[in-house]
């Protein structure tokens, strides 16, 4: 996040340090592992996000972050895909995303129950010590740590669900991580993802998650 707004010359907005904030994505536009990914025509600035996604298991409103784990089912890979010049284009006015973001999200390669993670918890409640790593046509880009998460999925889950009831099924995105985009390593300057180019983004205990891009649209 601090990268991020770097690249933007900007600081991060105080209010960020208040709570998670979060926005709604596209459901009817989920991608699996091995999938080829569209290249939106209105798009030249094609990027990935190496991200940790939580699938919920039971149904909850108003869930205190402390017991949010028991609406956990399991852990997967989330590509949050992105159009980073419209991204950027539309937030100046103040919403979104929402065209820089509802074109593709990828998930998979499966999914880890939280049973199944619990020897490499650190303490906070949805929170693991798992390395993650992006690499793009076999080249390694981003590498990170979910451990590092400012906001836990606890606080996450226990923000999203104030007044709105979360459903089995929901899924919920963890952020990027540190070094995750190529906004973050190009300085929001590209070079961005092209046509047939590999994206692979892994993660301990989980797997990896492959897709290609495709042809521009």
């Amino acid at each position: 996040m601090k990268t991020a707004n770097q690249n933007r010359g900007r600081d991060v907005p105080e209010e960020w340090y208040d709570f998670p904030v979060f926005y709604y994505t596209n459901p009817h536009s989920i991608f699996g592992p091995g999938d080829v990914i569209p290249y939106p025509a209105y798009t030249s600035a094609l990027d990935y996000e190496l991200e940790i996604a939580v699938v919920i298991g039971r149904a909850g409103m108003n869930i205190k972050a402390e017991e949010a784990e028991e609406h956990i089912f399991g852990y997967t890979i989330f590509n949050d895909w992105s159009a980073r010049d419209v991204q950027r284009a539309e937030m100046k006015v103040g919403l979104g995303p929402a065209k820089g973001k509802d074109f593709a999200s990828s998930l998979g390669p499966l999914i880890v129950t939280r049973e199944a993670l619990a020897p490499r918890a650190v303490g906070r409640a949805g929170v693991y010590e798992l390395e993650m790593r992006a690499r793009v046509n076999g080249v390694e880009m981003s590498k990170g740590n979910l451990k590092d998460i400012f906001w836990s999925f606890g606080e996450i889950i226990a923000r999203a669900s104030q007044s709105t009831l979360l459903l089995p099924g929901d899924v919920i995105g963890s952020g990027t991580v540190g070094t995750g985009c190529l906004l973050e390593l190009t300085k929001a300057n590209g070079p961005w993802l092209n046509a047939g180019d590999v994206v692979e983004l892994e993660v301990e205990e989980i797997g990896i998650l492959r897709n290609t891009i495709g042809e521009k649209e």
